[in-house]
């Protein structure tokens, strides 16, 4: 009875209810939707590389080269000479090895130079390999294969040609015309970076940076030098037409796709980085050792485990800030109960005396006022929930997209739930204290009419 005399009466202050049910609903789903991006955002990039062993560039930060090799953030300062990787693949232990090459994209995607041993070897989740939604690994310097995300924001398809552009960077004023590639395979998406990348063998990136293709003449620089601002904003322009042209045209620029093998390495003398898979653990700590004391450059060798865990608490003073500020704001909307509750007590003092002339006792008036409290907590708790799913649905595909980061839409962890229970049993006890008011008010002092 009591129960149901609480819920009528709940009802019975739509207004006041309903914004504190509003308040508490969007805390609970800003508390749950940083837990839920911090604990996916740590999967996203856990599942980004696995079963690699080592990763090995010039000598930078241990972040800064997983960042850069794996995440195609930022630029590697330097390069690693074709010879230090040929001497340190053939090292004992080694049982596989990918070579790296970073620097050019196309349309603001990345593009990785590197051989047949990348679609081998390369892992991401638990050792989950790279497998083709459509065509095969390029067979030549002459093709290419795209990420899934690639493909299907660009449109493209198999057989297409498309042009590379040099730098990183979603405009770019040299474009390797000379060198079409065509499309030989398109990946399956896996929600790393490897969706937003363009693979190409190493031999098309030392051949779209050879000197005769990159490095034009001083006289033919000089003649070129007064026009060259007024024309670069048209050349843009007219790449832009031509790969909406064919985009619209695919018909006509399908290829042949059964090319002959050909060289896949070339007269490559750099690379960005290279992975590094061993026969055994044991051969890890004693081939990073010896990397990182290599005499012939100077190099670094990480293991991208422990570089994510370092990367991670380099930034858990950031969750822990996100978190609290989380945690302030659910405070701030079950105070704002409280201020509700009891701005609406006096106003009730007649009512709950006119219970007390009926029969009701003290403990009747706290119990329901407290089960007041505890049904608006659930309920914009459960509104909360609500909400979290329905902004994890909305914001899935545009975090992947933009940061590579997959939002899990499953049920309520363990965690998630304990803080739910930890919300309620705060309402409960913010509840108390307008009850406990009530319990002590007196009949007389109810019935009386003060002026």
């Amino acid at each position: 009875m009591l129960i149901k005399l609480a819920w009528k009466s709940t009802l019975n202050r739509k207004a006041s209810v309903a914004l504190t049910l509003v308040t508490i609903a969007i805390s609970v789903m800003l508390l749950l939707s940083v837990e839920r991006v911090r604990q996916d955002a740590k999967s996203s990039f856990a599942n980004t590389i696995s079963g690699t062993d080592l990763i090995v560039g010039a000598r930078t930060g241990d972040i800064q080269l997983l960042l850069s090799s794996v995440f195609r953030i930022g630029h590697a300062n330097n390069a690693v000479q074709w010879q230090s990787y040929e001497y340190i693949k053939a090292q004992r232990g080694v049982a596989w090895s990918i070579p790296i090459s970073l620097g050019d994209s196309h349309k603001g995607f990345a593009v990785l130079g590197t051989d047949a041993s990348y679609f081998s070897h390369y892992q991401y989740a638990k050792k989950q390999h790279l497998t083709f939604a459509a065509g095969r690994p390029f067979h030549n310097g002459q093709e290419v294969v795209l990420g899934a995300m690639v493909a299907k924001k660009l449109g493209y398809q198999l057989g297409q040609k498309i042009v590379i552009s040099h730098g990183m960077g979603n405009t770019s004023f040299h474009h390797h015309d000379d060198n079409p590639l065509v499309i030989s395979g398109i990946l399956a998406a896996t929600g790393t970076p490897v969706d937003k990348t363009l693979h190409v063998p190493l031999s098309a990136i030392e051949s779209m940076h050879s000197s005769s293709h990159t490095k034009p003449s001083r006289i033919v620089a000089r003649k070129q030098d007064a026009t060259q601002h007024e024309h670069e904003h048209e050349h843009e322009h007219e790449h832009e037409h031509e790969h909406e042209h064919d985009s619209k045209n695919n018909s006509v620029l399908l290829h042949n796709l059964d090319s002959k093998p050909g060289d896949l390495i070339g007269s490559t003398t750099q690379i960005t980085a290279f992975l590094l898979g061993f026969e055994s653990p044991l051969y890890t700590l004693q081939v990073r050792r010896n990397i990182n004391q290599y005499k012939g450059e100077p190099l670094l060798a990480i293991m991208p485990g422990v570089t994510l865990r370092e990367l991670w608490e380099m930034l858990d003073i950031v969750e822990k800030i996100l978190l609290l500020i989380t945690l302030a704001v659910v405070l701030i909307s079950l105070l704002g109960m409280l201020t509700s509750l009891l701005a609406t007590l006096n106003q009730r003092r007649r009512e709950l005396a006119i219970l007390r002339s009926v029969g009701a006792r003290p403990w009747h008036i706290f119990t329901l006022l407290i089960s007041e409290a505890i049904f608006i907590t659930v309920l914009g708790c459960a509104f909360g929930v609500a909400l979290f799913y329905t902004l994890l649905i909305a914001a899935q595909s545009s975090l992947q997209s933009q940061f590579g980061v997959v939002l899990s839409i499953s049920a309520l962890s363990t965690y998630e739930l304990t803080l739910l229970s930890v919300i309620i049993g705060a309402g409960t006890l913010i509840g108390a204290i307008p009850a406990a008011r009530a319990y002590f008010y007196s009949l007389a002092d109810g019935m009386q009419i003060k002026t």
